[in-house]
């Protein structure tokens, strides 16, 4: 189920968790976002060698664990440790921690949480899927899963369904369910345009594009086919502002909103401003209130939820 849009309160989506007060991905992420009243906890989901779903960003381990100094020596060519290379028993002996620039160890975003202020253990989807389960059933609330599929073909070629994996386990849970909202999200549209097939319409799908997508009618048309609505970065609504201080905007969310469309996109951030906006609730004031977005990705639930609740 999609919630239902009302104007100017769109859903709020919790990016990897709080993730701007807490390290990404982690159970304490999670629940200080649904503390803060997400309407959604983002999972972005990657497997293991021994096909655990772990719930993790990157393909590799390197910049948010101590995978380096633990496993020297099983990195690849490239020089990256990846999650598939290792056994989920492996990985559970990693802390995890705030994300860091490999070239020099500095944290991404300085102001955030310390790596040596405490480090977090890897979740699995299964975890945290009854974590939320556990929340939902304390709070009498109906928080829901926001789920991507991260790099299925990738995956494939290194001998994993993840698609296929990641389906069962939320069957396995009971989604989609009738009174928790399920999004399934990925950048692939052939991956999703199999899903659709395979899971009928009662999934609700979100197609990604990245920033460099190319967006016309003709591809939002082929989208609305099999998705629900799509995650655009938001530097394909927003295009900076012109020389006379007005902000330079696509008709992306009118023309995908026209074709039945939900229009979410990301990343909401108030250490990462795009280029022009002068604060957090200006962006969010051009997003939600000017444009009318359905639903807003961000690290900072809180700061998105009490601009709604105004």
């Amino acid at each position: 189920m999609m919630p239902e849009k009302v104007a100017n309160t769109p859903f709020v989506i919790a990016h990897r968790g709080a993730s701007a007060y807490l390290p990404e991905h982690t159970l304490a992420s999670k629940a200080l976002a649904y503390g803060m009243g997400a309407d959604y906890l983002e999972q972005d989901v990657i497997a293991s060698r021994d096909g655990e779903l772990l719930v993790l960003h990157d393909l590799s381990l390197d910049a948010v664990s101590d995978v380096a100094t633990k496993f020297e020596g099983r990195q690849r060519e490239d020089g990256h440790f990846y999650c598939i290379d290792f056994d989920l028993d492996e990985i559970r002996t990693l802390e995890f921690g705030e994300r860091t620039i490999l070239t020099n160890g500095q944290l991404n975003y300085p102001n955030r949480f310390p790596r040596d202020a405490g480090s977090f253990p890897v979740v699995t989807l299964r975890e945290e899927l009854r974590f939320l389960k556990g929340l939902n059933h304390a709070t009498g609330r109906c928080t829901g899963i926001f789920t991507e599929i991260k790099a299925p073909a990738w995956h494939r070629e290194q001998g994993i369904e993840l698609s296929e994996l990641i389906l069962a386990t939320l069957n396995e849970f009971g989604y989609p369910d009738k009174d928790v909202p399920v999004l399934l999200a990925c950048f692939d549209a052939e991956e999703l345009r199999k899903i659709r097939q395979q899971a009928g319409p009662g999934l609700k799908i979100i197609q990604l594009l990245s920033r460099k997508a190319v967006v016309d009618t003709h591809v939002l048309s082929d989208t609305a086919a099999y998705a629900d609505g799509i995650g655009p970065s938001i530097d394909l609504i927003y295009q900076g502002k012109n020389n006379t201080g007005q902000p330079i905007l696509t008709d992306l969310v009118k023309q995908a909103q026209d074709l039945g469309l939900a229009v979410c996109p990301y990343t909401f951030r108030a250490d990462d401003l795009p280029v022009g906006i002068e604060s957090f609730e200006a962006l969010l004031d051009l997003f939600v209130i000017q444009l009318g977005v359905d639903g807003v990705i961000t690290d900072f639930t809180d700061r998105v939820v009490a601009f709604r609740n105004r």
